[in-house]
Formats: structure tokens, sequence, C-alpha cells
């Protein structure tokens, strides 16, 4: 038993455990039910609760949510508009975001998959400093190549 103080009391039979605990106006709280003797506290219930809460609360606030961000391309890009999406999918990666990268191919484009296949090593390429690729570049049914990317 762990007294109200946190001081070790050590081995005490059940009822005495418990007077003691209404002796202190507190709770008697099972910590470690599993270990032998059974490990109980005597402590405010609805303090201890209040606690847990609020460091669980505080560790939510801190932890980022991981979230997977979309981009969409075409084999036949711009230089310009290459360098637009590079941009944003930098930023996204560089706020801890997964992206995954879609490239549609359009019409008769889907018999060059191999264009398709070049944007994306490119777009791997030029991220390299900061993300790795997850799996691998693969199509996804008949006019979609997709992969994705996280931070390293």
């Amino acid at each position: 038993m762990i007294g109200p103080d946190g001081e070790q009391v050590g081995i005490v039979p059940t009822a005495k455990a418990i007077t003691i605990a209404e002796e202190a106006e507190l709770d008697l709280v099972e910590v470690a039910p599993n270990a032998d003797p059974p490990v109980c506290r005597v402590l405010d219930y609805g303090k201890f609760r209040y606690e847990l809460q609020k460091k669980e609360r505080d560790s939510r606030k801190k932890g980022h949510n991981v979230q997977i961000k979309k981009i969409r391309v075409s084999p036949k890009i711009d230089e310009n508009d290459f360098q637009v999406k590079l941009r944003r999918l930098r930023g996204f990666i560089e706020a801890g975001d997964k992206v995954k990268v879609t490239l549609l191919f359009k019409g008769r484009m889907v018999t060059h998959k191999e264009l398709g296949r070049e944007v994306m090593e490119r777009y791997v390429a030029e991220t390299e400093d900061i993300a790795k690729l997850e799996g691998i570049i693969q199509m996804e049914g008949h006019r979609n190549m997709v992969m994705t990317l996280q931070k390293k």
C-alpha cells in the first residue's frame, strides 16, 4: 500500500487499508491489480482522474495528426506548373503530412506510361532531401499512377 503522502506503508490487510483511507478522507485505489500482492494507493480519486485527463489533453495538443494530402499532376506538365506543385508538396511534407501524388493519364496518353514514370521519379528526386518514397510507384486502375511520399 502507498500512503496519502506517497510513502510506502507496506503490506496491509484490505480492511485496515480501507480504514486508513477513510480516516484521511480519501479513496483507496488499486493501482496495480496484476502485481503480487496487488498495489493500492490512498488518494483523492476525483483529483487523480482530473490530472490524467489534463495530461491526455496536453499530449493531444502537442501531437501532430498526420494527414494524407493529395496532389494531381499530368504527364505533360509544364515546368512552371511542376515547380508550383513541387513547392506545395514540400510544404506538406515539412508540415509532417504524407503526400499522395496522383498522375492522371488522359486519352491516348496512357500508351506512354514511361513519360508519367519520369515525372513521378523527378518529384522523388527533387524531394529526396526531406522525403522518402513509401512503397513503389504503381498503377492504380487503368488511368492513374500513384505514389506516396512521407517525411524522412
